[in-house]
């Protein structure tokens, strides 16, 4: 059996590597501004928790764009079906190689994978103690390195 990668690890494997850096640099900001007080720490974690992933939002925006499409085609004219099918051929592409057109445009956007997401979030319960065996030296940088070998 093949073991099957996370879906933001496909992403960000298919995206710039300058884009990559400039969401990690910004998820490093994030952790220094909010690490300063417990109950920022706290505030921020549940900010995370809603945050919505580029998965969830390139299965909302699909669904909308096909749901769009056939009542176009229901009501307007039956050519209203390409965008639908265009809509789910990206949909496959994406499940097969993790990249897909609208994918550059929502990390344009800052839309963070979900492993992105939870190194923040992990990086900040690192700070505020949540981990007895990391160690990181209530540093951001570190906490954020340390995330990448637990996530």
């Amino acid at each position: 059996m093949i073991a099957k990668e996370p879906d933001g690890e496909r992403v960000r494997k298919n995206t710039a590597e300058e884009k990559n850096t400039k969401i990690d640099n910004e998820i490093i900001r994030n952790i220094e501004n909010y690490s300063k007080t417990p109950q920022l720490i706290a505030a921020r974690i549940k900010q995370l928790d809603k945050e919505w992933d580029i998965e969830r939002v390139l299965e909302i925006n699909m669904s909308t764009l096909s749901i769009i499409g056939i009542s176009l085609a229901v009501f307007v004219n039956i050519y209203w079906l390409i965008l639908p099918s265009t809509v789910l051929l990206f949909f496959v592409q994406h499940a097969i190689q993790g990249w897909c057109p609208p994918i550059p445009v929502f990390r344009y956007f800052k839309v963070r994978t979900r492993p992105e997401i939870d190194r923040e979030k992990y990086a900040l319960k690192a700070i505020r103690g949540d981990f007895s065996k990391i160690e990181f030296n209530n540093n951001a940088y570190a906490a954020f390195e340390a995330t990448q070998k637990i996530i």
